[in-house]
Parts: structure tokens; sequence; C-alpha cells
């Protein structure tokens, strides 16, 4: 049988180093700290009474409890006999290649879950974006064009501004056009004044609501200065 040593009891040595703090925590406080016996010994007893209850009461007893040994796994529990616990592994071990057996059938299913989750989200579709204005094509112009001139006549062309709605800007735009002479845009029929009254930009529609064909034929008739005189009640 072996010894049971009383746990609870008391630290002897715990006490003693106690005790010797105690002493010397008088000796500081009486020489260092200039005190009276008094309260240096009180000193002394409270530092004494401090570390006793920490270094010697026994507060690592339940540490200190032996623990019972481990059970012999090759002895059968009790009222079990010694065929069946040596029958129980072999039970256990050919259970064991059944689920071994059974998990590879869980892995493609594993892999197309981790395949779907890795494949990035297909784009949709951009809708096709509409047509610009400037795809759209322009409404064909009816008419003839007129007859055109690659300069002025001996490099001189008239003063088309004589006729009233024609300003600096159609002037430009009838040159470029190849209109430099009054006699032109005499000479014009209903196809030419239909085309011109289409392709003149940002002018369209003034030959036609100008009169120009008819002023320019005044002018040819009459001459200028009559037709200024004219012009004025637009008598033409």
């Amino acid at each position: 049988m072996k010894r049971v040593e009383n746990l609870n009891a008391p630290s002897l040595s715990g006490w003693l180093i106690a005790i010797g703090a105690g002493i010397i925590a008088f000796a500081v406080a009486k020489v260092v700290g200039e005190f009276d016996y008094t309260p240096a010994a009180f000193f002394g007893v409270v530092v004494t009474v401090a570390a006793g209850l920490v270094l010697g009461m026994p507060w690592g007893a339940a540490d200190r409890i032996p623990k019972p040994e481990a059970a012999s796994h090759d002895a059968p529990p009790h009222g079990q006999p010694m065929a069946e616990a040596v029958a129980a592994p072999a039970v256990m071990t050919s259970a064991a290649p059944a689920t071994l057996v059974a998990e590879p059938a869980s892995k493609p299913a594993a892999a197309e879950a981790a395949a779907a989750v890795a494949a990035p989200p297909a784009k949709p579709k951009a809708a096709p974006k509409p047509k610009a204005a400037t795809d759209i094509a322009p409404a064909p112009v009816g008419g003839t064009k007129p007859k055109a001139l690659k300069s002025a006549r001996k490099g001189v062309a008239d003063d088309l501004k004589v006729i009233e709605g024609i300003g600096p800007a159609l002037e430009k735009v009838l040159n470029e056009n190849g209109i430099f002479h009054i006699d032109q845009i005499a000479q014009w029929g209903a196809a030419e004044v239909e085309w011109m009254d289409g392709n003149l930009k940002g002018f369209k529609g003034r030959v036609t609501r100008d009169k120009w064909v008819a002023q320019a034929k005044l002018i040819g008739e009459v001459g200028i200065e009559e037709f200024l005189r004219r012009a004025k009640t637009n008598d033409y």
C-alpha cells in the first residue's frame, strides 16, 4: 500500500519563508523607514501573514492529486468474455473498407461543384447600337442640277447680291456650285429650281420663296437701275 499524503496540510517550508520575509520587512521599516517598533512590527506581521497565505497554504493541492492509472486496453471489460472482446476489433476493421469504397463516388459531384464556382459567369451580349443619324441615307432630291461654270467669265463674277434674298453667304454657296452670273439664274427652269432648293445647305427653299428666277430675268430685260426701282415695291 502506498502512503497517501495529506494534501490539505499547510506547507511548513512556505511558512518559514513567510516568517523570514516578515523579519526582513520589520528590519527595512525600522532601519530604512525609521518607523517605531510598533508600526515596524505591525508591518512585519502583515508581510508574514500575506506571504504565508500565498506560500504556506495548500492552494495547489488539486494539482498534486494522483491520477488513476489508465486501464489496460488489452483487458476486457468486467463481465465480458475474452472472445467477444477480441471479436469486436475485427468487426470494426471489416466495416472500414466499406466507407473507403463509398468515398470516391462523391468526388465527381464535388469536382463539378468546384468547376461551377471557378467558371466566370457568362457576360450578356451587348445590344446592337442604333445607327447614328449620319448613317441614314439622305432622301433623294429631285430636279436637275443647273449648268455650272468652272470660273466666272473673263474672271469677273456678277454681284449676285443684287437679287433680293441673296446675301454674302448665299453668294458664296452659289459660287461653290458654279453659279457666278445673273443670266445663269435667269435660265433656270422648274427642274433646276427644284434641285437648287433641295441642295442649298442651310438655305433650302430660298430660290422659290424669294423668286430668284423672276428677278434675274427682270434684270436682264430692264437693267439693274430699273430693277432696283421696281424692287422697292416688289414689282417683279
